[in-house]
C-alpha cells in the first residue's frame, strides 16, 4: 500500500482594492519612494479600508476564490485554519466564524498564530492531519489585516505591512507527490524585537495603553533583519542539504515576503538563481501570514507537476522554518 502524502491541489486568494503607494506614504510620514524601494523592494501594498471589516472577510474570499477555482463545494471540507497574526477578535476563533459563513457546515476550525511564520507552521498542521489518514479535505488559510494594527506616523512599520489573504487545499496523494520534509524553529529571544506590547494577559488594555499606543506594532528593524538574512538561510540550506537537493533540484523558491534583501540572502545562501524565486514583495508588501500562499497563487500557471518547491519563513517570536514540498498538478 503506497503511503499517504499531502498535496497541495488548489489555491486561492484576495486582496483589497485599495493601492496604498509609495507616493501616498510620502504625504503621510516622513519617507520617500527612493528609501523605501532600496531599503525594502516594496512599491505598493493593498489596504482594506473599511473599518468595519476584519481579517475574516479577507479569508472568506481567498476561501470561496479557491472552492470557485477548484470546483468543490465548501460542505466537503473537513477542517479549516486560519494562519493569522490579526485575529477578528480574541477568544473567539476567526476560523470558525469563517467556516461558517462559507457553508463549510461539516468542518471543525481553529485559528494558529505565529507571527509571519503562521502559514509555514500551518503546511505542518494541515499537512499532518492529511497524512494520519483521518481528514481528505484540509483548507489553510493565511490571512492578515495588517492596516488595523499599524500607526501611520511609524515609518519603521507603516511602509512595510500591507492586508490580504491566500488559501490553499490540502488532499491525499498516493504519487509520493506533496509534503516531503520539514525544518521548524523558535526562540524566545525576538520576544522584544517584534510585537505589539498590550492587549494581552501580560499587559491588558487600559486608557493609558491606548494614549501610549501600545497596542501598535513595534519593530526593532536592525535585530529582526540580523535574525532573519541569518535564520532563514539557515533553514533553508538545510532542508536542501537534508533532502539531497541540488540548486538545479530546486524549481522555486518561495520565501515569506518581509524585505527584498532578506530574499535575495536566502536565495544566494542555497544557490538559486534570481528567476527560481517568487516574489510579489513590490505588488503587496509584507502581509504577514498571507505572503506564502498569495505567492503561489500569482505563479500557480508556472507550476508544473514535480516541481520542487522550498519554502522559508521568518517571523516575530521568533518564529522560522523552511518546508519541502513537491508541487502536486498543472495548471
Amino acid at each position: 500500500m503506497n503511503k499517504i502524502t499531502a498535496a497541495i491541489t488548489a489555491v486561492g486568494a484576495y486582496v483589497p482594492d485599495y493601492v496604498l503607494t509609495n507616493a501616498i506614504l510620502e504625504t503621510m510620514v516622513d519617507t520617500n519612494d527612493e528609501w523605501i524601494t532600496t531599503r525594502t523592494g516594496i512599491k505598493e501594498r493593498r489596504i482594506l479600508k473599511d473599518s468595519s471589516k476584519g481579517t475574516s472577510f479577507l479569508a472568506i474570499k481567498a476561501a470561496e476564490n479557491l472552492l470557485e477555482k477548484r470546483g468543490i463545494k465548501a460542505e466537503e471540507i473537513d477542517l479549516i485554519i486560519v494562519a493569522t497574526a490579526t485575529p477578528d477578535m480574541p477568544v473567539a476563533a476567526t476560523a470558525a466564524y469563517v467556516a461558517s459563513e462559507i457553508g463549510a457546515v461539516n468542518a471543525f476550525a481553529f485559528d494558529l498564530q505565529a507571527a509571519c511564520s503562521s502559514f509555514l507552521y500551518g503546511m505542518s498542521s494541515a499537512a499532518s492531519y492529511i497524512q494520519s489518514g483521518r481528514y481528505k479535505k484540509v483548507l489553510l488559510i493565511g490571512a492578515d489585516k495588517m492596516s488595523s494594527i499599524l500607526d501611520y506616523t511609524d515609518r519603521a512599520t507603516c511602509i512595510i505591512f500591507g492586508d490580504g489573504a491566500g488559501a490553499v487545499l490540502f488532499e491525499p496523494n498516493d504519487e509520493h507527490i506533496g509534503f516531503v520534509d520539514e525544518y521548524l524553529r523558535s526562540d524566545g529571544i525576538g520576544r522584544e524585537f517584534l510585537k505589539i506590547e498590550a492587549g494581552g494577559s501580560l499587559l491588558p488594555p487600559s486608557l493609558e495603553t491606548v494614549q501610549n499606543k501600545q497596542h501598535y506594532v513595534f519593530q526593532d528593524g536592525r535585530n529582526v533583519f540580523k535574525h532573519a538574512v541569518s535564520n532563514m538561510a539557515d533553514v533553508a540550506e538545510k532542508i536542501m542539504t537534508r533532502n539531497q537537493l541540488t540548486q538545479e533540484d530546486v524549481s522555486w523558491l518561495v520565501p515569506h515576503q518581509a524585505n527584498r534583501r532578506i530574499i535575495d540572502a536566502t536565495a544566494q545562501r542555497m544557490g538559486v538563481s534570481e528567476n527560481k524565486v517568487m516574489i510579489n514583495i513590490h505588488k503587496y508588501g509584507n502581509t504577514t501570514s498571507a505572503t506564502l500562499p498569495l505567492l503561489l497563487n500569482d505563479y500557480e500557471k508556472q507550476l508544473n507537476k514535480g516541481d520542487n518547491l522550498v519554502f522559508a519563513a521568518f517571523g516575530g517570536g521568533f518564529t522560522w522554518g523552511s518546508i519541502y514540498l513537491k508541487w502536486a498538478y498543472n495548471s
